[in-house]
């Protein structure tokens, strides 16, 4: 499936310590070929690719964040992990801009060569503090895609730092799923998913957008700062901040 698509589902967050707290609510994301941005701007009336629209994508919402094009943004990361063979084919997996807004916790770029074989998943992680890091990940196996990596950037206040990513995906089809697993040393922490049914892609489909979830993105910065907020009041404990790349005591390098 090469087209670009909209994916409506839910986000589930559990959190497993050092107590239990558990929230969901329904979302939609965006599949984006970033090969035919120009291309499918082109086509829809309500979507923009790097110009306002009622729904837009804007490069510079990802990457380095500077307007540079993502491909070859993409491409420099799987080099530097040795992974020297350029996609062929990249789909991103995110939000999109409605009406100017977007917050994406979580951006995930699927990596297909020549074949139309995943062979890499680069998951482009954002906080709060508009600090940004990707972790790039092979995916060399059919069927669903299992990853693990440490944990390398601060996103959480009430998250320990030292602990494992395991990632478990199912990649764009008729659904898609993202699970998200942390584990720190005493366990489990958290556990996070998000699974959506694909839909079409096109002036109708963002009507459809735009009356169902028309303060989505709004929504999604709001809910982080409402959840942290629930945790705080219960007791969580707060995780010290560190410049990015300094990790804390004890933590995997």
């Amino acid at each position: 499936m090469n087209d670009a698509a909209l994916y409506a589902g839910r986000v589930m967050h559990h959190r497993l310590r050092p107590f239990r707290h558990r929230f969901s609510y329904r979302i939609c994301a965006a599949l984006f070929d970033l090969d035919r941005l120009p291309a499918l701007a082109a086509g829809c009336r309500l979507f923009s690719h790097n110009r306002a629209n009622l729904v837009s994508f804007h490069d510079a919402d990802h990457g380095q964040r500077n307007r540079e094009p993502l491909r070859p943004h993409i491409e420099r990361l799987l080099a530097e992990a040795g992974m020297r063979e350029p996609p062929v084919r990249i789909l991103l997996l995110c939000y999109p801009r409605m009406l100017g807004y977007v917050f994406n916790p979580l951006s995930v770029y699927f990596c297909y060569d020549d074949a139309n074989r995943l062979f890499a998943i680069v998951h482009e992680v954002k906080n709060t503090f508009g600090e940004q890091h990707s972790y790039v990940l092979p995916a060399n196996v059919a069927g669903p895609v299992r990853q693990v990596c440490d944990k390398r950037f601060y996103v959480s206040p009430f998250i320990a730092m030292r602990g494992t990513y395991r990632f478990a995906i199912r990649p764009p089809a008729e659904q898609v799923s993202l699970i998200i697993a942390f584990d720190v040393p005493e366990g489990p922490q958290l556990l996070a998913s998000f699974v959506g049914r694909r839909r079409k892609f096109d002036d109708w489909g963002l009507v459809w957008l735009l009356l169902r979830f028309p303060l989505m993105t709004l929504k999604v910065i709001l809910a982080i700062h409402w959840q942290a907020l629930r945790l705080w009041l219960r007791g969580a404990r707060l995780v010290p901040r560190r410049p990015p790349g300094l990790a804390p005591p004890g933590a995997s390098q």
